[in-house]
């Protein structure tokens, strides 16, 4: 049953006539306020998507590729070295390299006076396909929670609250935040609760930057969905206690074999459901696969991120004012990996705006998808 009833009328990013700024919500922000940034500039796009004001694979390419038509926008004409600029800023999310590269090959011999409004036009029609992508994903993953919530009903196993409601687990946040509308992990959440189907969602804090907590929280609270923050190392425990039914995460670049680079600490979640035959699937676009690479573990270039994001956290203090306090010792080492890859053996499944498909090479030629060598 598909359920198409838009859960949220915010907008991630937008350029709106006449003056055609480009707006985001600046997601360091959240969730303490709702804050939208002005992006005049090919400078404050990539501060923005380096600083994660942006983030999320899909969010990230759309940014790059509205990023390109500020360039433009600005007089700039040299665009390749705009998109050469926007490459560098986060190297993990494929969706940022596909997006540049249909940009560059959209304005590949194009008079000058026509590269700014193609490069606006095409950064839109990147946000909408996006939108109908993710709305896609919901409607295919909407079906997964509805033969595990009817396969729940006819078993009756658990204590009386957990019977009474289908438990979802995901790490970091891929919900619209990341997204131009309705995410991919969350977006069959959204629809699940929408079709009365009584979801509780286990929120992960994802440390060091707290994309769950800030963000996943803040976006089911909006919507009135019934979750439950906890601890990144709960995860196995629930497990262990028959507390989770499914594990829903996203991904930031999938591999052609269907390995998994999704944000650091999901290959640990992967683990523990399988151990404990709890069904695991990864929800993403078609964009998010890269074709050219097999062996995650081995070829995803992996970000490392700044040790202060570790030693650091930030919040309201007891006046409600914004803080940073520091928890360690001063000058502790710290390493700060952003990702980390799950196996394709981990995983029961990929949800894309294709259908569901088995982790593996013969699943993603289901696709058929042609394969392309996307840009280092």
């Amino acid at each position: 049953m598909a359920v198409s009833t838009q859960q949220n009328s915010l907008q991630t990013i937008s350029c709106e006539e006449p003056l055609r700024e480009v707006r985001i919500i600046d997601q360091t922000c959240l969730p303490h306020q709702l804050v939208y940034k002005c992006l005049n500039s090919l400078d404050e796009a990539c501060e923005a998507i380096t600083s994660m004001r942006v983030r999320g694979a899909p969010l990230i390419g759309i940014t790059a590729a509205f990023g390109v038509y500020l360039a433009l926008r600005n007089g700039d004409q040299e665009w390749e070295q705009a998109c050469h600029r926007l490459r560098q800023t986060r190297p993990t999310a494929v969706n940022l390299h596909w997006a540049l590269t249909r940009v560059s090959k959209h304005l590949a011999g194009l008079p000058a006076a026509e590269r700014e409004p193609a490069a606006l036009a095409l950064a839109r029609t990147l946000h909408q396909e996006d939108a109908n992508s993710c709305s896609r994903i919901g409607d295919h993953g909407l079906r997964i929670l509805q033969d595990l919530w009817e396969e729940k009903q006819r078993c009756r196993t658990g204590d009386a609250l957990t019977s009474q409601r289908l438990n979802i687990l995901t790490h970091c946040n891929a919900g619209w935040l990341a997204t131009a509308q309705w995410g991919t992990a969350l977006a069959p959440i959204y629809k699940a609760h929408a079709a009365g189907i009584p979801v509780h969602v286990w929120v992960d804090e994802t440390r060091p930057r707290n994309q769950g907590a800030s963000l996943t929280a803040w976006e089911l609270g909006q919507q009135g969905i019934p979750h439950t923050l906890i601890v990144d190392n709960a995860g196995g425990h629930l497990m262990q206690h028959a507390q989770v039914d499914i594990c829903l995460v996203g991904s930031d670049r999938t591999t052609a074999q269907g390995d998994v680079c999704n944000k650091i600490g999901t290959y640990l979640k992967a683990l523990a459901a399988w151990d404990n035959q709890i069904p695991f699937y990864a929800a993403l676009p078609v964009s998010t696969i890269d074709f050219s690479l097999m062996d995650g573990v081995r070829e995803i270039p992996i970000e490392e991120r700044a040790a202060q994001e570790v030693t650091h956290m930030t919040g309201l203090n007891a006046l409600g004012e914004q803080a940073s306090v520091l928890l360690t010792v001063p000058g502790t080492a710290v390493s700060n990996f952003g990702f980390d890859v799950t196996p394709a053996r981990l995983l029961t499944g990929l949800i894309t705006e294709l259908g569901v498909v088995a982790a593996s090479p013969q699943g993603l030629a289901e696709l058929k998808v042609p394969k392309a060598k996307v840009e280092p």
